[in-house]
């Protein structure tokens, strides 16, 4: 019949739907399984195909990581459980285990009876750069394996620093590893019109261990060349000195005070001002390293450790550099 036209032989639909499907092509659901499908034993887990296009997740063995392939990337990217980086975090601080108490030691001084030598390190603080807003101190202390010892905090009111700079009353809290104010250093104000040879006019720090309990003071010494200090107990009689050298600002050298029994005969330790080149001269970031005998009174090593506070006030403190006038 010239009417008809001739069409191939029909095919089963399940055929047709076969051939229109590509190899790679990726189904929008699950297929439907049948009830009596019977799961066989887990195998290893896929690896990805190279028709599959970027960015697309494979499905894995439940409990297994899901893999993430970056855009030009040939290696996926994985991470263990618990091991996800964290970004933007300050280093974690590694402190000095906490050693045992010690009988008649004040609590807190357990960690300078194992020591013979620490070092004072002062945070450099922006404000004062940019600025000419004297800020609190601040002060790390560590051992000689880099191990936090304590933290200093200077607690002064801004009129007090900004008024008197290095001349200011100041009282500085150290705290231990627990947040714990151990010790407090006080520093009170001393009329500095007066005649420099002038009782009332030497610098004095009292040190308390713990805080409200006197164990001593730093006193000022008059000399004409030189700084000198004498450590006492808390009944104000002295034992040990401390003696400076003639030139406290070195130029390219370090700074040691040496401290020396009363008759000056044998030398007990030493407060040793780091030089840290330019930058000893533009900023406030002093490192003072503490040398004293592991066998001293504990108590005369917090001593020891409160006179370079002293120290760093009075002749390491730069006030800021004044503006010219015109």
């Amino acid at each position: 019949m010239s009417g008809l036209v001739p069409t191939a032989p029909e095919q089963p639909t399940e055929e047709m739907e076969n051939q229109i499907k590509s190899p790679t092509a990726v189904p929008d659901a699950p297929p439907d399984y049948n009830s009596h499908f019977v799961p066989g034993p887990a195998g290893p887990v896929a690896s990805p195909s190279a028709g599959l296009p970027m960015r697309y997740y494979i499905p894995q063995q439940p409990g297994a990581i899901p893999l993430y392939h970056p855009t030009g990337g040939t290696h996926p990217i994985q991470y263990q459980p618990g091991k996800y980086p964290v970004t933007n975090q300050p280093a974690p601080i590694m402190w000095m285990p906490g050693p045992a108490p010690l009988p008649n030691c004040p609590p807190g001084l357990e960690y300078l009876a194992q020591l013979d030598n620490i070092h004072v390190l002062q945070h450099v603080e922006p404000l004062e750069l940019m600025t000419r807003f004297e800020t609190n101190n601040r002060y790390d202390i560590k051992n000689n394996i880099d191990q936090m010892v304590y933290i200093v905090t200077e607690d002064t009111d801004d009129f007090t620093r900004n008024a008197y700079r290095n001349l200011r009353p100041f009282v500085l809290r150290v705290t231990d590893c627990l947040g714990r104010e151990i010790m407090t250093m006080q520093r009170p104000f001393r009329c500095t019109c007066c005649c420099f040879c002038c009782p009332c006019a030497r610098q004095e720090l009292e040190v308390q261990c713990p805080p409200g309990v006197t164990i001593g003071f730093v006193a000022e010494h008059w000399n004409l060349c030189r700084a000198s200090y004498s450590i006492q107990n808390e009944k104000k009689e002295s034992m040990m000195r401390v003696r400076g050298p003639c030139a406290t600002y070195g130029c390219g050298s370090d700074s040691v005070f040496e401290i020396n029994s009363l008759d000056g005969v044998s030398n007990i330790g030493s407060i040793i001002r780091k030089w840290n080149g330019f930058l000893s001269t533009m900023v406030n970031a002093d490192h003072f390293e503490i040398r004293f005998p592991l066998a001293l009174d504990v108590k005369m090593k917090a001593m020891i450790f409160g006179s370079c506070f002293l120290i760093d006030f009075m002749y390491f403190e730069q006030p800021p550099p004044r503006r010219m006038s015109r």
